[in-house]
């Protein structure tokens, strides 16, 4: 993954109104995704020398004003069912469009990307690019970095199986870590699917409201526990309904894995076709750490993955590793140990915490906030 951080001074403008605040002087400007063909724009008296227009609506005499006086056109394109060039991050009620998961633009985009996924044409390989770019320039904008490294919000990771079904032990443990995190003012971060990742935006989610609360949602949920039953994603909107004053969460999912449903209760979605991109993201920008719920293989691949990172210091910090389920990290397999003895003499095997139960995670990540590398 490209490293989120402020690379640039340039100024982005993604409305009509940031366009009319931003001045005369839009040279070496980016402009997104606004429509200017209801507006009377005297371009001549426009600084727009290296203006990037992405996606705009412009009439054609527009266009060549633009053009003339040294602006950057990329045009909008038709053929596609999504917004190459958007300026914000998804809602789960924009991927459902009318809370019909049969019919969603989720599932419309994902038959789009099946179609050619192995062997797009040049133009489609080279939109969904512009498209998941367009996604690393939004999520930039909500987690606000700083030029050390950081973020504005503590992003917590949560990893886990997508198939953990929501009557699982460690579906509830991870709803409920969640649900801690999210109150004492944590960003909980996801891959955006069902299982592991539903139970952990459930969780923040439900962060302002009790624990009992937080089980009687669950109960309702469990009534379809695998995201492919009858009712799955209806049960899921009776919880939103029940509890409408949820708190912020951020999903990070792929139109790779689009045969699962992006979850419903993330707040910011950052969907993306690359799957390498979004793994290497999610990661990345989970600077206060990732909680390793029982997956399977994927889960394994991003416990090393988070390793390497630690390991080289790759993004300039060094977060914690918090393994949940013993018996799964110590007995089923060997996975604790490897880390433990792959994180030998190096400052995150200090960071590297082996829990069981809710209260005991929030308490590893409390006690162990990310550390600055010196490289």
């Amino acid at each position: 993954m490209h490293k989120i951080s402020l690379t640039s001074s340039i100024k982005e403008i993604h409305s009509y109104k940031e366009f009319l605040q931003s001045g005369y002087d839009l040279r070496d400007a980016t402009v997104q995704c606004v429509d200017f063909t209801k507006q009377e724009i005297n371009w001549a008296s426009l600084d727009i020398l290296n203006t990037t227009f992405l996606g705009c609506h412009l009439n054609e005499d527009d266009q060549l004003k633009i053009i003339k006086q040294g602006g950057v056109i990329f045009p909008k394109s038709p053929n596609v069912c999504y917004e190459p060039y958007r300026n914000h991050l998804y809602t789960w009620q924009e991927l459902y469009k009318g809370n019909d998961q049969s019919v969603s633009k989720d599932l419309e985009i994902y038959n789009h990307f099946s179609d050619t996924k192995f062997n797009p044409s040049m133009m489609d390989a080279l939109l969904q690019r512009v498209h998941d770019q367009c996604i690393d320039d939004a999520l930039r904008d909500y987690l606000k970095p700083d030029d050390a490294g950081g973020y504005g919000h503590k992003g917590v990771g949560i990893m886990g199986g997508h198939g953990t079904l929501r009557t699982d032990e460690y579906y509830k443990k991870v709803a409920r870590t969640a649900q801690l995190l999210s109150a004492e003012g944590y960003l909980v971060m996801s891959g955006g699917g069902p299982g592991t990742m539903e139970a952990a935006n459930l969780g923040a989610y439900m962060g302002k409201y009790t624990e009992a609360d937080l089980q009687d949602a669950i109960k309702t949920l469990s009534s379809a526990p695998y995201f492919t039953d009858d009712g799955f994603h209806e049960l899921s909107i009776t919880v939103l309904e029940t509890y409408p004053d949820g708190m912020e969460s951020l999903a990070i999912p792929t139109w790779f894995y689009g045969h699962e449903p992006s979850n419903v209760f993330a707040t910011h979605i950052a969907k993306y076709f690359s799957n390498s991109i979004r793994e290497d993201t999610l990661l990345a920008t989970a600077l206060h750490g990732i909680l390793y719920a029982p997956g399977s293989a994927g889960t394994t691949q991003e416990i090393f993955m988070d390793a390497a990172q630690n390991h080289y210091a790759t993004f300039d910090y060094i977060s914690p590793m918090i393994f949940m389920g013993k018996k799964r990290y110590t007995q089923d397999t060997n996975l604790y140990s490897t880390i433990q003895q792959l994180s030998k003499g190096k400052k995150y095997g200090e960071m590297i915490k082996l829990v069981d139960t809710p209260d005991d995670a929030l308490a590893a990540f409390k006690s162990l906030p990310p550390v600055k590398a010196y490289k």
